[in-house]
């Protein structure tokens, strides 16, 4: 029996695993955004805390990148989805249900690619801030403008101008980070490709066609983040 070819092992027919990679990589981009967003709403708050923050927040923060950055990422997916279904379990059981009750592994993949990437954010966010030159700021106060709305003219497009590189750097990270979610069980890129590989024995073939599926992924976003950096940097000269 002949090796099927690259091309029939991708096709969308009943011999290929065409849908099943193409539905597993649509996973993986969900992963990657509920992550990415999630991480971006704590780095938010952990960068005001360094900023501005009193000196519990200032600890907090620091501790929070310090231990986030200091842990593998894959202990962290463990424990919100085994943490997590033993929280649910006990819930449950309260209400009345018997049994393990498992926390939805797309839910603790998203929760846990969000916390460990929300460390990286809190520092470039912090970073990005501290860029914004600080005439820039009095400029605007000398005009009058009232606080909320320097945060959201001056501050916000300025530090997102600054920070946008290193935006990138981390959606490229969680989007390699996401296959990690796969030990949970979720139909991810990884997970599709594990199965079509035990179900075929072409291992090989199938990783190889994974990692172009990534490198697809990963080089898309790399031009589209390109793209919007030179939006925002529109006007301004570069060294």
């Amino acid at each position: 029996m002949n090796q099927p070819s690259i091309l029939e092992l991708v096709s969308f027919g009943s011999e290929g695993w065409g849908k099943a990679l193409l539905a597993g990589a649509w996973m993986t981009i969900l992963i990657a955004l509920a992550g990415y967003s999630i991480g971006a709403a704590i780095g938010a708050f952990g960068a005001g805390a360094k900023i501005s923050g009193g000196r519990g927040a200032r600890f907090v923060a620091d501790a929070y990148t310090t231990v986030l950055r200091g842990i593998p990422d894959l202990l962290v997916i463990f424990l919100f989805y085994f943490g997590g279904s033993a929280v649910v379990t006990a819930a449950g059981r309260l209400l009345g249900a018997d049994g393990f009750v498992g926390l939805p592994g797309f839910l603790a993949g998203s929760l846990a690619v969000g916390v460990t990437s929300g460390a990286q954010f809190t520092e470039v966010f912090r970073g990005a801030f501290k860029a914004v030159h600080p005439g820039e700021i009095e400029a605007a106060i000398a005009c009058g403008m009232g606080r909320s709305l320097r945060f959201r003219h001056i501050i916000v497009p300025l530090t997102l101008r600054h920070a946008l590189p290193g935006l990138g750097n981390i959606w490229q990270v969680v989007l390699k980070e996401s296959a990690l979610v796969s030990i949970t069980g979720v139909a991810e890129l990884l997970r599709q490709t594990q199965i079509a590989a035990g179900s075929t024995g072409l291992p090989f073939d199938f990783y190889l066609i994974a990692g172009g599926i990534y490198l697809v992924i990963s080089t898309g976003s790399g031009i589209f983040l390109r793209r919007a950096e030179k939006h925002l940097t529109r006007g301004v000269r570069r060294a």
